[in-house]
């Protein structure tokens, strides 16, 4: 009986069941996760007493019986007595009798549920809404949502395709003042000219051939919300004067009426364009350009936030794992490697996209590289060693250098400046990559 002792000594739940998945041993621990007493658990169904989210579909205890093999620290959700739901660490073994017959298994299990609160509380920091960074450039994004969320202020936000432009959009309105409020995207080089100012404005019954009832337009149907628009480059000139007057009279008048709305949105436009360039090659006006411009964020490619991606990848896995109901719990130490050295020319949308086609071929618990699309692991450099990580830095470091030198005309003070770094630590990389003079770096 010493060993039982033992077992009700210690901090881990542990339970045991014959072949016919009947609980047989249920310790103190055990009885203080789930909330049931032993005398309850002993002799019933392990799935009747700790209903896990796998019990059904993916039972480890199953698993260990028919291979042998144990499954150690998978990490699952337990239903208490009470309806609580927890996460914890499941771990399992074989039973085996004095004749090394196997009479059945051992689950082991540890309460999670402290670590996922310190660990929601540190994401925190790294989090709003679905907006996602530890970067400083991030960071300093969640430092301005606070201060945009409370005014009503037009907002343009720049970024190339796929840099998350909407989903900043939508933790701005969800910060505000308006988040109770709908909150409207309009993707302007999604929609024909013909139908845009309708889809917009709205018409009266009677306007057109087809239009037999009134309807609302994007505008009403914001009321009091927010209205994005989407690559406002792609806005037609037209309707360009049309966006202007409204942002100016906080009005419109619904196509084939005579009626004046009032109109009360916020109004938040995202581009992958200059806009800048666009003006001087009179495809946008400079006067909407500066009716929007009231607060501009930049938002940078995946490429230039690197220490974002392990942040990413945590939170896509959630998100598929709860769409699909695996269990993966991570990348591969040389996916990682890929990823941190890849250029993501499609940025966040093509990692979320990477992680999707992962999760349809890979059925453990870690990706590898045979998951991922086969035109990303083609072009991949190939990662063998350190000296290969070395050299890649370096190349990447050398470029940087010599573009900011070119940019300065070679004002060694101006780039360490900007570089954050000791005048004399960019003279020994100057010296290090050989970069001689102004000539070399026309050349």
């Amino acid at each position: 009986m010493q060993y039982l002792s033992i077992l009700d000594s210690i901090s881990d739940g542990v339970f045991t069941v014959d072949l016919d998945f009947n609980v047989t041993l249920f310790n103190s621990a055990a009885e203080r996760i789930t909330g049931f007493k032993k005398e309850t658990a002993i002799g019933k169904k392990c799935f009747e007493i700790f209903r896990t989210n796998i019990c059904e579909n993916d039972c480890v205890i199953k698993k260990t019986l028919k291979s042998g093999k144990p499954i150690t620290n998978k990490k699952v959700n337990v239903l208490k007595k009470s309806g609580q739901e927890i996460p914890i660490t499941v771990s399992t073994g074989i039973l085996r009798n004095k004749a090394k017959k196997i009479i059945g298994a051992v689950e082991t299990f540890r309460d999670c549920s402290e670590i996922e609160l310190l660990r929601s509380e540190l994401d925190k920091n790294y989090r709003i809404g679905d907006l996602i960074g530890r970067s400083k450039v991030m960071q300093d994004i969640f430092l301005l949502i606070e201060d945009i969320a409370q005014s009503d202020s037009t907002i343009l936000i720049e970024g190339a395709s796929g840099s998350g432009k909407e989903i900043l959009a939508k933790t701005i309105h969800n910060s505000s003042k308006r988040k109770n409020h709908p909150f409207v995207a309009v993707n302007c080089g999604a929609i024909p000219f013909n139908l845009m100012e309708t889809d917009l404005f709205g018409h009266v019954k009677g306007a057109f051939t087809d239009a037999k009832t009134d309807r609302l337009g994007k505008f009403e149907q914001a009321k009091g919300g927010t209205i994005f628009f989407d690559e406002i480059s792609e806005l037609h000139p037209l309707l360009q004067v049309k966006l202007l007057r409204v942002l100016q009279e906080r009005e419109f008048t619904p196509v084939g009426g005579n009626k004046i709305v009032k109109t009360d949105v916020r109004v938040i436009c995202a581009t992958n364009k200059n806009l800048r360039d666009m003006i001087e090659k009179s495809l946008f006006r400079e006067d909407l350009y500066f009716r929007i411009n009231v607060m501009k964020i930049k938002l940078p490619p995946l490429f230039e936030r690197k220490e974002d991606i392990p942040l990413l990848l945590s939170f896509f896995l959630k998100k598929y794992n709860a769409k699909t109901g695996k269990s993966i719990t991570r990348v591969g130490d040389e996916v990682l490697k890929l990823f941190m050295n890849y250029s993501f020319p499609g940025n966040i949308r093509e990692l979320e996209n990477i992680i999707e086609h992962a999760f349809i071929l890979c059925h453990g618990e870690v990706i590898d590289i045979r998951h991922l699309p086969k035109e990303l692991t083609d072009q991949a450099i190939p990662l063998t060693n350190s000296d290969s990580l070395k050299s890649i830095a370096d190349d990447t470091e050398k470029d940087v250098l010599i573009k900011l030198l070119n940019e300065h005309e070679f004002n060694k003070k101006k780039v360490s400046q900007i570089l954050k770094i000791d005048p004399a630590t960019l003279w020994r990389k100057i010296k290090k990559y050989n970069i001689k003079s102004k000539k070399y770096l026309a050349t």
